[in-house]
């Protein structure tokens, strides 16, 4: 058997630089893998904050359509409201969720509780009430009153989403008296 020797000039590593550069390497890799971690943590964020934002909007919607749906009603009944308050006599009565009339088209939560249900309350307000249309400059004469209404509506939507809006109007009738 013949051996050969191997040529040994050129393959020695000069000295103080053995396995420097395996060293650099694995720095430069933990450094980039760090890097991509952060970059898809951020990313995964940013799309649930992008997904919290949509289901806000869907909630805010949901009690914007429960407004118009109590008003389109046209249910503006002096004596009984709809939905149940903790005091309709108070000056801020707090409407009792779930008692209210469901509004159209709200996708429900999964297993709603009371306080995640799509729906609105509509009440005459007893605080400022009835009050006489002013005479002089109006041509609709006397024997009239403006009837004062509150609507609360509720919507919500998945992961907690929940929005409330109130908005009170005026009905002109023929006063009571």
């Amino acid at each position: 058997m013949i051996r050969h020797a191997r040529p040994t000039a050129g393959l020695q590593a000069a000295p103080g630089q053995r396995g420097a550069a395996l060293v650099v390497g694995l720095i430069l890799l933990l450094v980039l893998t760090l890097l991509a971690v952060s970059g898809m943590t951020t990313a995964s964020l940013e799309l649930l904050m992008a997904g919290n934002e949509q289901y806000q909007e869907r909630a805010f919607q949901a009690a914007d359509a429960g407004l118009e749906q109590a008003l389109a009603a046209g249910i503006y009944n002096t004596n009984a409201p709809i939905g149940t308050y903790d005091n309709v006599a108070a000056i801020n009565p707090v409407a009792d969720r779930g008692t209210g009339r469901p509004i159209a088209n709200c996708a429900e939560v999964a297993s709603p509780t009371d306080a995640q249900q799509c729906e609105y309350f509509m009440r005459f307000d007893l605080q400022s009430g009835q009050t006489p249309v002013p005479s002089g400059g109006y041509s609709i004469g006397t024997g009239f009153e403006a009837y004062h209404f509150v609507v609360d509506s509720y919507g919500t939507s998945d992961r907690g989403a929940q929005s409330e809006h109130r908005q009170s109007f005026y009905i002109v009738g023929p006063s009571g008296g």
